[in-house]
């Protein structure tokens, strides 16, 4: 990350076209999260319910505690690594330290919320289905967030770039 520190995103238009890549690349996997979670569930705390606790009427089962085990272990590595990723870009941005405070404990406090919510429905109680829905919407506007924030720095200074180059 020695790249945003040192001001070469201002001077290297090749590595600053891969960042941007990077970021097109997880636009693809916040769109992506968003669909997968609408397939199973929607904003209504019963859809939520059914989802964890299952539906005799529809033939599913509850979600089982092994099952749920395997997806968080494999979603707090891997939310871990795109968070720490981003908002190590993030960071790096000249935009306010306060900004910067917000978005990245936000961030971390929506990923874990959004991973405990499911855990909550259904271990503890259906309640927490409203908990779920909002842990969601909040981990996708605080990820929508960050790659925006991150895509002007980058934007704004391939405009530098050019503008310092045609002087």
């Amino acid at each position: 990350m020695r790249y945003f520190v040192t001001g070469e995103q201002q001077r290297k238009s090749l590595l600053n076209a891969v960042v941007l890549m990077f970021l097109g690349y997880i636009f693809l996997l916040w769109i992506s999260n968003g669909m997968m979670y609408f397939h199973h569930m929607d904003l209504m705390p019963n859809s939520v319910i059914t989802y964890y606790l299952g539906s005799e009427e529809n033939f599913t089962p509850p979600r089982s505690y092994q099952g749920m085990l395997e997806v968080s272990h494999f979603h707090l590595f891997s939310m871990g690594m795109l968070i720490m990723t981003l908002t190590h870009l993030m960071l790096m941005t000249d935009f306010s330290v306060r900004l910067k405070i917000c978005l990245n404990g936000l961030i971390y406090i929506s990923a874990l919320a959004d991973e405990a919510g499911g855990w909550l429905v259904r271990f503890v109680n259906p309640v927490f289905a409203y908990f779920k829905i909002g842990a969601f919407i909040l981990l996708e506007f605080s990820l929508a967030a960050l790659l925006v924030v991150v895509m002007l720095s980058l934007i704004r200074a391939r405009t530098q770039m050019k503008q310092n180059s045609s002087q």
